[in-house]
């Protein structure tokens, strides 16, 4: 018997669709997903809890708040559960496929093409040189709208802070990131005698770590592009996208710096090409974690860019369809809620230190600093100031003209 509650006649409840035209209509949101999580959300609610009445204003209020908190990226997750509401489990299955679909086909297609663009010719460089610097200027804006919603308190920006300091000294996030969550349940809990103990714990393992010489380091930046794409198995691509997708919280921005440890440091592909996948995935109808099959693709072909999407969404599918009855009640549980909210200050120190890497290393390895900081300037700026949907496309396709003109 399914555990899947259909609303009750006096809720706001989807119309009758067939699965066939639930994935239509879903494919369609995906062919106009452009904008990032924000402009994502106000079209699902504008189309679907305003329009057509799908779910009432107050419970999608409370579900959007509820997918802020839990890993994966929200809009993602809101379709898939707004699908559940109208078939069930398969509904909640179509109704994320065609979400994404349209953002996968055409990653794959630019993935291919990549490999197919001649790097040595001059412009092309300069390009791709101007969009990465453009990029590092859009993290570096993620960090701080992300740090808004993350770091309510003064607790949680000392948290953010100091997880920021221990990812630039190496510390592997398997330390920082629990002991971030532990650390804001407790202070928030008032035991203050267990704070001390977890931050001296997480210490000590840091150093053990360090001693046995798995502290992490930060990759040299290589700006080269790959002739042809490597050869990492599937399933290490997939674990690799699974981990990020479990540990996305508050966004696709914060599965940057996981994905990052996983394909850079491991020597799978250059920070060079990181930076192009994310500048891709910026000006596509989809989730920006869709940047996550161009990495998968690079590191090892159409079966490694399948294998790390299919890993990198899962969580995103598995949220909704098995706890889909008691989503809401992790905003009633404190406990909970305060352990992911200390997790996601944390993660939000994690992307700064990313964010600060990728820029020196562009600007330290390209043999011209100045030009990358006059292009990552007026682009920062930009990003700040315009608050349109197609800020993203629009401002990356400028810094790599600028890029071009400044060869």
């Amino acid at each position: 018997m399914s555990c899947i509650q259909t609303p009750s006649p006096d809720e706001a409840r989807p119309p009758r669709l067939t699965l066939f035209a639930l994935f239509v209509k879903f494919l369609g949101f995906g062919l106009l997903a452009f904008g990032g999580p924000a402009a994502q959300i106000a079209m699902l609610k504008r189309e679907l809890v305003e329009g057509e009445g799908w779910i009432s204003v107050a419970r999608f209020n409370r579900l959007l708040a509820v997918m802020q908190v839990l890993p994966g990226p929200e809009a993602h997750e809101l379709c898939v559960h707004l699908g559940m509401r109208a078939r069930g489990r398969w509904g909640g299955l179509v109704a994320g496929l065609g979400f994404m679909l349209p953002g996968f086909i055409l990653m794959m297609a630019l993935a291919w093409l990549y490999f197919r663009i001649d790097f040595d010719r001059g412009w092309v460089a300069a390009a791709l040189f101007g969009v990465q610097a453009g990029v590092v200027a859009l993290i570096v804006r993620a960090v701080e709208k992300i740090g808004q919603q993350a770091l309510a308190d003064r607790a949680l920006w000392i948290i953010g802070g100091t997880a920021a300091v221990a990812s630039a000294l190496g510390v592997p996030f398997w330390i920082t990131l629990p002991a971030s969550g532990a650390v804001y349940w407790a202070w928030r809990s008032g035991r203050r005698g267990v704070v001390v103990l977890i931050v001296v714990a997480a210490a000590v393992a840091a150093l053990f770590q360090a001693q046995a010489g798995g502290a992490s380091v930060a990759p040299t930046f290589s700006s080269l592009a790959s002739d042809a794409p490597g050869t990492v198995a599937a399933l290490a691509l997939f674990l690799c996208g699974l981990k990020a997708g479990l540990l996305t919280f508050g966004g696709a921005y914060t599965a940057i710096p996981f994905l990052r440890t996983d394909m850079v440091v491991r020597g799978w592909l250059g920070d060079g090409a990181f930076l192009d996948g994310l500048a891709l995935s910026g000006v596509l109808p989809a989730p920006l974690i869709i940047f996550a099959t161009f990495v998968g693709y690079v590191a090892g072909g159409p079966a490694g860019a399948l294998a790390i999407t299919a890993g990198i969404f899962l969580p995103a599918f598995a949220f909704s369809m098995i706890f889909y009855d008691r989503l809401e009640a992790v905003v009633d549980a404190p406990a909970l809620r305060e352990l992911l909210e200390g997790v996601a200050a944390g993660v939000v120190g994690l992307i700064a230190v990313t964010a600060a890497q990728l820029g020196w290393g562009l600007a330290t390895t390209s043999g011209t600093p100045w030009l990358a900081l006059a292009i990552f300037i007026p682009a920062l700026a930009m990003f700040f100031r315009w608050k349109s949907p197609f800020a993203a496309p629009v401002v990356l396709a400028a810094a790599g003209v600028a890029g071009v003109l400044a060869a």
